[in-house]
């Protein structure tokens, strides 16, 4: 394709603001799908999966091994990025968000498929990395491009902060969901959702994928993206080209995650180690505890979102990576009591303090790339946290757990994150300074 054959149609404003709402909500769906996909695993790791495909472990060393397999979804994670980065800055975001759609949904409901130790041996475990791997690439590349599909069609910079925080509301929904789902089906006799039951909620992604399918293919290309397109200016190679102009924002970037990466997967994911296995909570309270605090996420995402806008991006992220890192020490200790209203208390004020990071983050990272290179540089940095952060921070918990004995030392392991974020996010350049909306 030429220059010459790129024609960039201009919308009436009511085209632009009902296109705008579209991408929108198409990038929150798709967001919400993947998310529950990705999300739904973490919480039968910690569940079933143990018993399923390491059944030859004490428990403590079975869920480790599982967890080890839940953090080989997030080692792939950056290569979905730099894989999808590429396509979504050389053809255009909505190609790259329908593949990775499908990549992630596909790949999810064969989970749901897949032989227990029982029924193959170690080939179950064998097949669970490999779709494990293929779902993490899948999402490694979904999040750039719902974020970039959302706040490209946005006319000025000064609600960016709001408009990023909707893809980011689909995470707490497809957790809200994960968690429903395996709260209804988990009902049944121990032995049903052992046998059948539990491959039920991975079954139904493939629903969902029709649905987000449906609502992204009728929506057109970023204005953005088709001005690059128009000027000429589409990179040859984006991943090497963003690492040579802006190595230092792609790895800022990362490091700013991990006071919002690493505890959102210690509360959600090892809360069930340490409350069944330390606590002796029952599943189902825990269970509700992050249904509650998932369910506050549909708030108060949207509204740091907007108090980004409004206060700066930075300055709300740096004081909830701060909250972050204190509140966790009272979140072991609200724990450690077994007193349902404080576990349920303790769920609410971690997510909380965790929105505050999450809200502002999309367009935290996206901003500080410039728009020809911004696909690739946003996911990658986005991404690579998931290698130190995401993915080993449940394994690191139970690591430290098994070690210990106590939930004060992964409380410290989480202020330590905060304490890289802050720093990290403190470096980052300021978005003021660039010109969104100017293709370089």
């Amino acid at each position: 394709m030429t220059v010459a054959d790129v024609v960039v149609t201009p919308l009436s404003d009511l085209d632009h603001r009902t296109q705008l709402r579209r991408a929108v909500i198409a990038s929150t769906v798709g967001t919400t799908i993947e998310w529950y996909d990705f999300l739904l695993y973490g919480q039968m790791a910690a569940i079933v999966f143990a018993k399923l495909y390491f059944p030859s472990s004490d428990p403590l060393t079975g869920t480790l091994q599982s967890f080890a397999v839940f953090a080989i979804g997030f080692a792939a994670r950056p290569i979905g990025a730099a894989i999808f980065g590429h396509y979504g800055d050389r053809i255009g975001r909505k190609a790259a968000l329908i593949a990775t759609l499908l990549l992630t949904g596909l790949s999810t409901f064969l989970v749901g498929c897949v032989p227990t130790y029982e029924q193959i041996g170690i080939w179950g475990a064998v097949v669970l990395v490999a779709l494990r791997f293929i779902q993490g690439v899948g999402v490694g590349g979904e999040w750039g491009g719902s974020v970039l599909l959302s706040m490209e069609w946005a006319r000025t910079s000064k609600n960016h902060g709001l408009i990023a925080a909707w893809p980011q509301f689909g995470g707490p929904v497809g957790f809200f969901l994960a968690n429903l789902a395996i709260l209804a089906f988990s009902q049944l006799s121990r032995d049903q959702f052992l046998s059948w039951g539990w491959r039920v909620p991975f079954w139904l992604s493939l629903v969902m994928v029709v649905i987000g399918l449906w609502i992204r293919l009728g929506i057109l290309e970023t204005p953005i993206f088709q001005q690059v397109l128009a000027e000429g200016r589409v990179a040859r190679a984006p991943v090497v080209e963003v690492f040579k102009r802006q190595p230092k924002e792609v790895f800022l970037t990362a490091f700013a995650r991990m006071a919002q990466m690493a505890p959102f997967f210690v509360y959600s994911a090892f809360a069930f180690t340490y409350g069944l296995q330390v606590v002796h909570l029952s599943r189902d309270l825990i269970l509700l505890a992050l249904l509650i605090g998932s369910f506050m996420s549909f708030f108060t995402i949207p509204l740091w979102g907007f108090l980004s806008d409004q206060l700066g991006r930075k300055r709300v992220y740096i004081c909830g990576a701060i909250a972050t890192g204190l509140f966790a020490f009272a979140y072991f200790a609200m724990f450690n009591t077994a007193i349902p209203a404080l576990i349920i208390l303790a769920t609410m004020l971690a997510f909380f303090f965790h929105d505050m990071m999450w809200g502002p983050l999309a367009a935290l990272t996206a901003e500080v790339f410039t728009p020809r290179l911004r696909y690739s540089g946003a996911s990658i940095g986005f991404q690579l946290a998931s290698v130190f952060a995401g993915g080993p921070a449940p394994m690191i918990a139970t690591a430290l757990l098994a070690a210990t004995g106590s939930g004060y030392v992964i409380a410290l392991y989480i202020f330590s994150c905060a304490i890289v974020s802050i720093i990290a996010t403190a470096m980052l350049p300021s978005a003021r300074s660039l010109d969104l909306a100017r293709p370089m």
